[in-house]
């Protein structure tokens, strides 16, 4: 059985803080874990910002020697390292697998010069940049970053992998969203609109309350919808004001639901709506779909990679005030033979397109490649 050392400095795969990032670590794990390979997290050091703490040079010093022992009982054939960037360099993968004379693999690496222009990036940046030169392949699953790491690096050490999910995890179940539905106080014919983030301060809740705003629009027009808002965090509360404010009556937060429970929610919904702003990739966008809830968002880089505007959703100008997100979410609320075209449509595009089972082999082809 293959060996693989795993790191992913900018969150462990225990991490308790649930965010994309670390779901495609998991799912990277995932997919060696059960595709014959003996894949082990090598090191749990989390690198974010070390250089910055009083003992940080210290901590990674120990984390490097950690990962010696670690490694060297395990004996891995490759090494890969899931999201170095300038705020969370890897330090101890090129050291460990220069040791052991293994291919080293980057996996979503991040590179921007602009990073060492100034003092508090500027370590960061050069210890990421190290890695990058070390790396056998990069892999990317966002070609936004491409032109930045072609400065860097050769055509042929780049490489593409479309970023997905396991279809598996994501089903439609009609008795569990029924029973969502019924815990939920929801009656089961009302046109469910659902979203999903974290309730925290930035662009997530500037999100969310696009969405907010888009939907009060349509509430004294249609007959009757309900908004499910599945997520926490320390912004709940502002939602929850500006969600009476905008929707009075129509508003149902869920709170924090683990992801293996998500499919239930997905199930109970008729739409998935978030306008992703400055989203650069959208993990519950691919969930939502491979559950046939067609998606409304803004036609902006994250929804636009994960979201086939008018076949499995509905993306809406970039620069919309909230009238156009409003217009496609009544249209599809009136619509339920569109809604049923794209949800079928969704979920073949899942499959065919966005399966990790398919797209992770790329990965494997290529550490295969260089394991001697």
């Amino acid at each position: 059985m293959t060996r693989i050392a795993l790191y992913c400095p900018n969150k462990p795969l225990l991490h308790p803080r649930p965010s994309g990032d670390l779901t495609i670590a998991r799912s990277l794990h995932h997919f060696f874990s059960k595709s014959g390979y003996d894949c082990r997290e090598i090191v749990r050091f989390r690198a974010r910002w070390f250089w910055h703490k009083r003992d940080g040079w210290l901590q990674a010093a120990r984390s490097v020697a950690e990962a010696i022992r670690n490694a060297a009982a395990f004996r891995p054939a490759a090494w890969i390292t899931y999201h170095s960037y300038y705020k969370s360099p890897d330090v101890v993968g090129p050291i460990i697998s220069r040791l052991l004379r293994i291919p080293y693999f980057l996996l979503e690496p991040m590179y921007a010069t602009k990073w060492r222009k100034t003092p508090p990036t500027r370590t960061g940046f050069y210890l990421n940049r190290i890695a990058l030169k070390k790396a056998r392949s990069v892999f990317l699953n966002n070609m936004d970053d491409l032109e930045a790491l072609s400065r860097l690096l050769p055509a042929e050490r780049l490489i593409y992998v479309s970023p997905g999910i396991f279809p598996e995890e994501f089903q439609k179940d009609e008795i569990c969203g029924k029973n969502i539905r019924k815990l939920m106080g929801i009656p089961s014919l009302l046109p469910l609109v659902m979203t999903a983030a974290m309730f925290r301060p930035g662009v997530k809740y500037d999100s969310l309350c696009f969405l907010l705003r888009s939907l009060s629009r349509l509430r004294d027009e249609r007959g009757g919808f309900r908004l499910l808002l599945v997520g926490d965090g320390p912004m709940r509360t502002d939602l929850e004001k500006m969600a009476r404010l905008c929707l009075p009556g129509r508003t149902v937060f869920a709170g924090a639901v683990p992801r293996s429970e998500m499919f239930s929610y997905y199930s109970a919904a008729d739409i998935f709506a978030f306008p992703g702003i400055r989203e650069s990739i959208g993990m519950v966008y691919l969930e939502a779909q491979a559950c046939g809830l067609p998606v409304v968002a803004l036609n902006v880089r994250g929804a636009a990679r994960m979201v086939e505007t008018g076949r499995t959703g509905l993306l809406v100008p970039a620069e919309d005030s909230g009238q156009a997100m409003a217009e496609a979410l009544g249209r599809l609320m009136s619509d339920p033979d569109l809604r049923r075209e794209l949800a079928e449509n969704g979920r073949e595009y899942i499959v065919e397109k966005r399966n990790l089972w398919k797209n992770y082999q790329v990965i494997a082809r290529e550490c295969e490649r260089w394991i001697s």
